[in-house]
């Protein structure tokens, strides 16, 4: 079972990525300590080049001076110095005039560069160690080896290969652990939201999963989920909602037209009363496909299905376009139809839809709101903020503050509108409407009366009133 814990943790994503980066880092830690390594041998070397060509020099003019026999004794003074350099003199058959180690069995050439050679001090036969050597020729066929002990930059050489691979080790260790901690953490998370998700499969939609609080990734990928989930519940909660009310509110207008079908069949007796029969069935159809026209309206506007027909257009040309197109009927029923609109209000957004939108707040507002002394429905249209506002306000009985939120559902009618025409959803299709449009749909006082308030995000491109 702890083997198969422990698999599971070197297969997660953290885990790897941990890996990765613990490879990442250690491959550019050797290439840093490597440069470093070979750049302090760089530097070193310089040094001990420097040295050499000051020394040649002035052995140089030790010769000059006074020929072989002064050469020989300031060699032999340098020889004598404590941690001197390596020197020695030989003729040109090799033998030993001068100097403080064995003649090495490979002699450099010749020239001005330093060749890294081995050597054997004078006193200890068999043991080598490293060195940087130079052969300088002397006319007469002398030779004089002029260098310097490398030993302990080979030791400088290995301490920096010991720190790498040290610091490698530890590394490894310590980036497998945290890689092996945070994998753990991560996979517990991992473990409880997956836990989770077998609950909301399993039906129980309430459910939702764990946020931390830490801010992270998996915290933002835990809300943007709820957030989804609270959406799924709230369009089953609508859909649970519309079929409730389409068994109950359609039921009725379905029974009174297989009623009159019936009545018609039994005791019509002549063509006119089968014609006015069928009238009124065909008038009850057109009521039903209403209904249904509107519910499909709504379920497209929520689902985001006409967002493809989206474009910039004037709202006060909706908002007059229609009033103009309800002044006859608002003047057949004594109603007194008052509108007013800013030029210039552009939304982005379906025409078609916010004029629909509009003609139902206007025909509920001449409908229920018409009733009083002052028989008078006022249609606005302005610019309010960053926001376009449409108002269409009544003097009639509103709704309490009670119901403003409920009656936006479908097929919600309150008791006092229940003597009138309609099927309950104008102010959902409204709301469908706003929210499509990333709007609000508001309902307030109008003290006395209703006034409802579309409200649209406004964008500043400039439409002329009669391309809209």
């Amino acid at each position: 079972m702890f083997t198969g814990k422990l698999g599971k943790l070197f297969r997660t994503t953290a885990f790897k990525l941990s890996l990765a980066y613990l490879v990442l880092f250690s491959v550019g830690a050797g290439l840093v300590l490597t440069r470093v390594g070979a750049r302090v041998k760089e530097v070193l070397d310089e040094q001990i080049e420097q040295t050499v060509e000051a020394e040649i020099r002035a052995l140089s003019e030790q010769y000059a001076q006074g020929g072989l026999r002064q050469l020989t004794a300031a060699l032999e003074r340098r020889v004598r110095a404590p941690g001197s350099s390596l020197y020695l003199l030989t003729t040109h058959s090799g033998e030993v005039i001068v100097g403080n180690i064995e003649p090495p069995t490979a002699i450099p050439v010749g020239g001005s560069q330093l060749v890294e050679t081995p050597y054997q001090r004078r006193g200890e036969p068999g043991v080598e160690h490293p060195a940087l050597l130079r052969l300088f020729l002397i006319p007469g066929g002398f030779r004089l080896l002029i260098g310097h002990d490398i030993e302990d930059h080979q030791v400088l050489r290995d301490i920096l290969r010991q720190a790498l691979g040290i610091s490698l080790f530890w590394l490894a260790l310590v980036g497998a652990l945290g890689g092996l901690f945070v994998a753990h953490r991560m996979l517990e998370r991992v473990d409880v939201m997956s836990a989770s998700a077998r609950r909301i499969m399993a039906g129980d939609l309430n459910e939702r999963l764990a946020v931390t609080g830490a801010g992270d990734e998996l915290d933002r990928l835990a809300e943007n989920f709820n957030a989804m989930l609270d959406r799924i519940l709230e369009l089953m909660k609508g859909l649970r909602e519309v079929s409730d009310n389409i068994a109950h509110d359609l039921k009725t207008p379905l029974t009174r037209l297989r009623n009159r079908a019936e009545a018609a069949l039994r005791g019509a007796s002549d063509n006119g009363e089968h014609r006015e029969a069928l009238l009124k069935v065909i008038e009850e159809s057109d009521a039903l496909i209403r209904v249904f026209d509107a519910l499909l309206m709504i379920a497209r506007a929520e689902a985001g299905y006409c967002s493809d027909n989206l474009a910039a257009y004037d709202a006060g040309a909706v908002v007059g376009d229609i009033v103009e197109m309800y002044e006859p009927v608002a003047e057949e029923q004594g109603v007194r139809l008052e509108a007013s609109t800013d030029p210039g209000l552009v939304v982005a957004g379906s025409r078609e839809l916010l004029g629909q939108a509009v003609v139902n707040l206007v025909d509920n507002a001449l409908k229920y709101g018409s009733s009083g002394d002052k028989r008078q429905v006022d249609v606005s249209a302005k610019r309010v903020g960053d926001c376009v506002e449409i108002t269409v306000a009544d003097r009639g009985p509103g709704i309490a503050s009670a119901d403003r939120e409920r009656v936006v559902g479908r097929f919600v009618r309150l008791e006092n509108s229940r003597s009138r025409p309609g099927s309950g959803l104008g102010l959902s299709m409204a709301a469908a409407v706003a929210r499509l449009h990333h709007g609000v749909l508001r309902i307030e006082d109008n003290a006395p009366g209703l006034r409802v308030v579309l409200s649209l995000p406004a964008i500043r491109t400039t439409v002329s009133r009669e391309r809209a």
